[in-house]
């Protein structure tokens, strides 16, 4: 017997099942090679439930063709992309499209399904509650009826403060038109009239202060007060749209303003009621300042909610950047709001603060959306301007979890093909970074408090690993919950990541997760049997085929040996 190295840890078995001319930790392989792990490194026994058990053994797995087809959880999408690309061709940044207008049908709905849409976002500023009930429905029947597997989030309005000219379409504003900013209310709308939400939205401004609305589509100057309204001349032309978004400035410098209101409206609490009572499986929290709003929804969340809802973190203003970590720690994932974010910080931090973002999300083992304006000129126009691909490839390479459409799927007049620039940048751009081995390597944070979390986290480290080191061609995971198999994307292996689980919010969950395809199936607490099974079911469709190398984690509890944690790192090839 030959001692590989220090490995062993508690409740592991480790195996190597194929033939491989490799090197493993230094050891050749060959298929009469086999090892096993004696040195157990200072662990008690005592304080878990785990086993000790780290076993290497080389062999080759056959199928037996007991199995029927047709019992695993492929979605359509993810099925024909296998067939037609293989493994390595499968895309792993997701892709999440705002459902608006030019895309509520449930033709379209699924035109955005095949095309690659993982999620489905819902702003809850917009629409009725009516329709955003029948959009969900819609994709919830795609789902069951057509085998989709996507996800639904509703997105918060937030507390804002907000100004709106009265019509339903955009409004030009001239240079040195005069315009008058009020909290009166009233219906319809005025001539140059804007109506705030808020009454002392002009506390604190002065004469000469400058008001951006969303973000520069058009800037005016205060002339004068005139009670709490204010009187002013259009610096720079604009579209005004409904329900725009104003900040302060002075001096070229943002002017901080703390209207004291709340993260969560009454309105934003009505909508979550609304998406706990619909069974979605996200909600992005607008304009999130510390951690606290995050942590008391999702304990509301855990009484109120049958299903395990995650919660997002829309990152969008100074006082989100200033408690980043908190936030990131106390949230399920992370959005970049960009549009919002270049509201508060000067234009050229945008690139830097996306990269210092993602790259956090990443060492807390979060996922997150790159938002806003990525393919902006694709509202108006079928083609997107190269800087904006260049903007897509740079998320891209910054391995963000996924990347979002907004006014360009919702609003927009070429939805679809916005889609297919995603879709094919960010596939493309993978494979690019894979072949040059662009990924750099993550200064890993110790997440894990307990030893048994710390063990899966080791787990996953080690098996990515070695599924880059051997060329592996897929990674498989049984989950219950998905804790593996995210810790698993967090370390970005180059092979792609099959998620097993039979939980459906696990699954739901998962299509938000780099890399990682779920697929929903029984599992049952014989792991040799739950490996046997998937792989025959994929071998039947036609998906895997004789000599594929594969790698399979586990981090499914055995009922029957007092809850056990059965983890494990196996490599098999098809035969």
């Amino acid at each position: 017997m030959a001692v590989v190295g220090d490995l062993a840890l508690m409740g592991t078995k480790i195996k190597l099942i194929g033939k491989f001319e490799k090197r493993v930790f230094g050891v050749p392989l060959s298929s009469s090679t086999r090892f096993s792990f004696s040195h157990v490194k200072n662990l008690d026994v005592r304080k878990s439930r785990t086993a000790v058990r780290a076993v290497m053994q080389v062999e080759k797995i056959q199928s037996s063709g007991e199995l029927k087809e047709g019992s695993l959880g492929f979605d359509v999408v993810s099925e024909r992309e296998l067939k037609e690309n293989g493994f390595l061709g499968l895309r792993k940044t997701k892709l999440v499209c705002t459902i608006g207008p030019a895309c509520s049908s449930i033709d379209e709905l699924e035109k955005l399904a095949i095309a690659g849409m993982n999620v489905a976002r819902l702003n809850m500023c917009h629409n009725s509650r009516e329709w955003h009930q029948d959009v969900i429905r819609k994709i919830k029947k795609l789902n069951q009826e057509k085998g989709y597997c996507v996800s639904v989030m509703i997105d918060t309005e937030g507390n804002q403060i907000q100004v709106d000219h009265g019509s339903s379409s955009s409004v030009k504003a001239e240079e040195d038109s005069i315009w008058y900013f009020t909290t009166e209310k009233f219906e319809g709308s005025r001539p140059f009239t804007i109506q705030a939400n808020y009454e002392g939205f002009s506390e604190g401004v002065n004469s000469g202060d400058e008001i951006v609305i969303d973000g520069g589509m058009a800037t005016f100057e205060i002339i004068e007060k005139v009670g709490n309204g204010l009187r002013c001349k259009c610096t720079d032309p604009g579209l005004l749209l409904p329900r725009a978004k104003l900040s302060f400035w002075r001096d070229g410098k943002l002017l901080g303003r703390d209207y004291d209101l709340p993260t969560l409206s009454t309105k934003d609490w009505s909508d979550i009621v609304f998406g706990i009572s619909e069974d979605i499986d996200f909600i992005a929290v607008s304009f999130v300042k510390d951690a606290e709003p995050i942590t008391h929804l999702r304990d509301y969340l855990s009484i109120t909610s049958s299903k395990a809802i995650k919660v997002l973190a829309k990152i969008e203003s100074l006082e989100s950047l200033r408690r980043l970590e908190e936030i990131v720690e106390a949230s399920d994932g992370i959005m970049i709001a960009r549009g919002d974010l270049g509201v508060e910080i000067p234009l050229e931090q945008i690139p830097s603060v996306q990269k210092d973002i993602t790259y956090v999300c990443r060492q807390l083992n979060k996922p997150v959306i790159v938002a806003s304006q990525l393919l902006e000129s694709m509202v108006e126009y079928p083609t997107p301007t190269r800087a904006e691909v260049a903007d897509v490839s740079e998320a891209v390479q910054q391995y963000a979890d996924a990347l979002m459409l907004s006014g360009e799927s919702a609003i927009g007049s070429y939805g679809m093909k916005a889609l297919s620039v995603l879709r094919t940048t960010s596939t493309r751009m993978e494979q690019s970074c894979r072949e040059e081995n662009r990924q750099t390597l993550l200064h890993q944070r110790k997440l894990g408090a307990s030893l048994p979390d710390q063990i899966a986290e080791q787990i996953c480290n080690c098996a990515v690993e070695m599924a880059d080191n051997l060329g592996v061609d897929a990674i498989f995971v049984y989950t219950r919950h998905g804790k593996m198999a995210s810790l698993l994307s967090r370390n970005r292996p180059n092979p792609p990541i099959f998620a097993f689980t039979n939980d459906n919010s696990t699954q739901m969950a998962l299509n938000l997760q780099w890399g990682v395809t779920p697929l929903l199936t029984d599992l049952s607490d014989d792991m040799e049997g739950n490996v046997k099974k998937t792989v025959e079911l994929i071998k039947a469709k036609g998906m895997i085929k004789k000599d594929d190398a594969i790698l399979v984690v586990s981090d499914i509890i055995l009922i029957s040996t007092a809850r056990t944690i059965f983890q494990s790192i196996q490599v098999m090839t098809i035969t």
